[in-house]
């Protein structure tokens, strides 16, 4: 597992700008600078919305490397307050990527061989990670409660794992009338 991490850092390039500029590597360095960065701009989700993210079992969440490279990956979200929530380890690409930048763009969509009936949903918003604190445990519990596996096979601890929060900049919805 370590030379396969090693192996895909190299090919991506280095996972932090200390690691690159030789420093030393910190558990959670720009958290600061993505939290700095919540709070633009935010709109509510709608309770249409809010549902469909709470019944889905699976979202989608897009975010930018630093050479822009897009990364797309699945992720098991809830929503609270509002805000969508998703988790990760600490070092996990998405993570990294969003502490480097924190706009985001999390879909949900719903395919059927009926064109007619395909609906989806797409926000774009700001992320912010939470490393520790009540935040990270209320969510870590809600994630627990909704998915009951993910304490077994995903668990979530304060030491190696960020919870992110999605504050809903935009919200874009195809065949939901």
């Amino acid at each position: 597992m370590r030379a396969r991490r090693r192996a895909r850092g190299a090919r991506l390039g280095p996972l932090h700008p200390r690691r690159a500029a030789g420093g030393r590597h910190r558990r959670h360095p720009a958290l600061r600078r993505a939290a700095a960065a919540v709070g633009r701009d935010a709109v509510r989700l709608t309770k249409t919305i809010g549902r469909l993210f709470e019944r889905e079992r699976v979202c989608r969440v897009a975010t930018a490397g630093p050479g822009g490279m897009p990364h797309l990956v699945p992720v098991c979200q809830v929503v609270a307050d509002g805000k969508i929530y998703f988790a990760s380890g600490n070092d996990g690409r998405k993570a990294l990527n969003l502490a480097a930048n924190p706009r985001v763009a999390v879909t949900i969509d719903l395919y059927s061989d009926d064109w007619t009936h395909i609906k989806g949903v797409m926000v774009q918003g700001w992320a912010r990670l939470y490393a520790r604190g009540p935040r990270f445990r209320k969510i870590r519990a809600l994630l627990y409660r909704k998915y009951p596996q993910y304490s077994r096979e995903a668990a979530l601890d304060e030491s190696d794992s960020v919870v992110v929060e999605v504050t809903p900049a935009r919200v874009f919805t195809w065949g939901m009338d």
